[in-house]
């Protein structure tokens, strides 16, 4: 079950986190022409609005004969409608570039993050929830998206008009720009005290909805048992309590937004109505003419716009900055590989298949103070079947967990033909290896995609071959699609004997040295265990093969038996011999299994 999140810190907008935020522009580097030309059409599209904000006092003064200029009520119609339609023009083009800008760097971002995430260690997945970072992947980056794409341009648009109205008022009415200027402070001061608190409400929103995305995730994965014990009303239950716990923190969002909006329009527009009124006075005494006192309206009220506008705009460009962090945040995880493709830097080798577990210690990262195993030692030749048995928790998976470097050992060494596996590369390395599951998950493709997952670029002939020897062929051609058959989410669709023979027929194109077993019959019935040992026979012929089991009877043929109890091999040697060993471990649990399954 989901755990409960840890609450949203609440960091103030610093010079280092400011910085960091700013790495998100790496991105829009590549399209920097067309950012370029979209700042380019904002800004002059901008200035164009100061300067249409202008006509309407011109109109004034020439109506009642107060300006110097000679020119007509006609021309200024024409002039007007010059600078819309450029203005127009700016504004189409100023949204595509923008457009063209956010979604091709957010896509460069999105693949980015999901390249970074899938090369990360098996550690980072094991303390993080597939919710929380599918959040990052979705939610985070429609917020920065969002930035780019509309609040940046829009917050220096504001900003632009800002100081070119409070220009145009300063120079034109000095005595009225000074009356403003003492009043505005106070409105500035507020919507900024409005807008830090927003932000902390929109991240801890944020954190909520990330919340609810892992309990879906958690729901979905295990449908089956959530069916199966009929606990929908539970589940509903747990993302109804989610989602009102971000409901409730939108609302008291909402609830500042209305208390700022409201600050703005008492305070802002008194501010401005009491401008006005000192205007008026100056128009009575004939030392302010009426077009002028028309120009400082219509100034004054687009200053106001804009600074209530910077407000909201400023408080989504640092919610933003939470979003951006956590991104970096996993940007900047050092991948333990680079995913790249098959034919790309590291050389292609084969492994003979001879392993050395050398006074292996090893315990997990998340539980340092666990022993988990406590000096294994052990040697497999080439070519050969060994079969590791014990009790749950006694560290079979974890030895084949350090085999697939996983994890990295404390202390000894594991080699493969007589070389640390530590100084092979790590992607070369493993596809020298391929695993069979207890529990096989396959991916919602066609039956075809997922064989063809242990050879990318292997044709329909190699797949045909392998699900043969996979003993999968007769059921895969009774489908009427065949190898297009849609498995369904994680294989649904498929019995538990057809999944693991598709794996087998997955692992035998992958044709690997080293061949490791989980369980792979143990939850099937008799003849399905039938069907798919056969096919393992056939998939471990010639190649170093290592057997977790519980189920003793399958691994009767195997060259040597490891018993591990308590991180340690305490027996080793073949069925027959360990079951000679009258007080020995593997003889105990064989008695009992065999008179169980009598």
């Amino acid at each position: 079950m989901a755990e409960k999140a840890e609450k949203p810190e609440k960091t103030p907008l610093t010079k280092e986190r400011l910085l960091q935020a700013t790495q998100i522009f790496r991105y829009v580097l590549p399209f920097k022409w067309p950012f370029i030309l979209g700042m380019l059409s904002l800004a002059i599209g901008s200035l164009l609005f100061l300067a249409i904000m202008y006509i309407p006092g011109e109109l004034l003064n020439v109506l009642s004969g107060d300006t110097s200029s000679n020119i007509t009520v006609n021309q200024l119609f024409l002039v007007v409608l010059a600078f819309l339609g450029f203005q127009s023009f700016l504004s189409f083009w100023r949204v595509k570039l923008f457009a063209i800008v956010s979604e091709k760097s957010m896509a460069l971002l999105r693949s980015d993050l999901y390249t970074r995430l899938i090369g990360l260690p098996i550690q980072f997945f094991e303390q993080r929830r597939v919710g929380e970072l599918t959040s990052r992947l979705t939610n985070d980056i429609a917020q920065v998206q969002n930035v780019v794409s509309i609040t940046l341009a829009e917050f220096i648009r504001q900003i632009i008009v800002l100081i070119g109205g409070i220009g145009i008022i300063v120079f034109t009415m000095p005595r009225l720009a000074l009356t403003m200027l003492l009043t505005f402070p106070v409105v500035v001061i507020g919507a900024m005290f409005f807008g830090r608190y927003i932000r902390k409400l929109m991240k801890a929103r944020q954190d909520k909805l990330a919340e609810t995305n892992v309990v879906v995730e958690e729901t979905m994965q295990s449908i089956q048992t959530v069916k199966a014990y009929t606990n929908e009303w539970f589940e509903v239950s747990r993302y109804s309590e989610k989602l009102q716990e971000a409901v409730q923190i939108a609302l008291k969002a909402a609830g500042m937004r209305g208390l700022f909006a409201a600050f703005i329009i008492f305070v802002m527009f008194g501010a401005l109505f009491f401008i006005m009124w000192r205007a008026a006075l100056m128009v009575q005494s004939g030392v302010l003419e009426s077009g002028d006192l028309v120009h400082f309206v219509v100034y004054t009220g687009t200053i106001g716009a804009s600074i209530a506008g910077l407000g909201s705009f400023y408080a989504e460009i640092v919610s933003s900055i939470g979003a951006t962090e956590r991104i970096f945040d996993i940007l900047e995880e050092t991948p333990e590989i680079e995913a790249v493709a098959a034919s790309s830097t590291e050389a292609a080798f084969h492994f003979k298949g001879a392993i050395t577990y050398q006074n292996i210690q090893f315990s997990y990262p998340t539980r340092p103070d666990i022993e988990v195993l406590k000096g294994i030692d052990l040697h497999i030749a080439p070519g050969t079947k060994v079969a590791l048995v014990g009790s749950s928790g006694s560290g079979k998976t974890t030895m084949v967990a350090l085999l697939q470097r996983f994890y990295d050992y404390s202390e000894g060494q594991i080699t493969i033909d007589g070389k640390d596996i530590r100084e092979y590369p790590l992607t070369a390395y493993r596809r020298n290896l391929a695993i069979v599951p207890q529990e096989v998950l396959l991916f919602g493709g066609t039956i075809g995609e997922n064989i063809r997952y242990g050879k990318p670029n292997a044709n329909d002939e190699e797949l045909i071959e392998a699900a043969k020897q996979a003993n999968a062929w007769d059921f895969i051609s009774s489908f009427p699609e065949g190898l297009d058959t849609i498995v369904g989410e994680r294989g649904v669709k498929l019995s538990g004997g057809q999944r693991q023979r598709v794996a087998i027929a997955r692992a035998i194109l992958k044709d690997p040295a080293i061949l490791l077993l989980d369980e792979a019959t143990s939850s099937l019935d008799a003849e399905s265990e039938r069907v798919v040992q056969e096919a393992l026979n056939n998939l471990m012929e010639g190649r170093t093969s290592i057997i977790i089991a519980h189920r003793l009877s399958t691994i009767r043929e195997v060259d040597c038996i490891y018993v591990i109890d308590n991180g340690r091999i305490v027996e080793q040697g073949t069925h027959d011999e360990l079951s000679q060993r009258e007080d020995g471990i593997y003889n105990n649990l064989a008695k009992l299994q065999f008179e169980l399954s009598e």
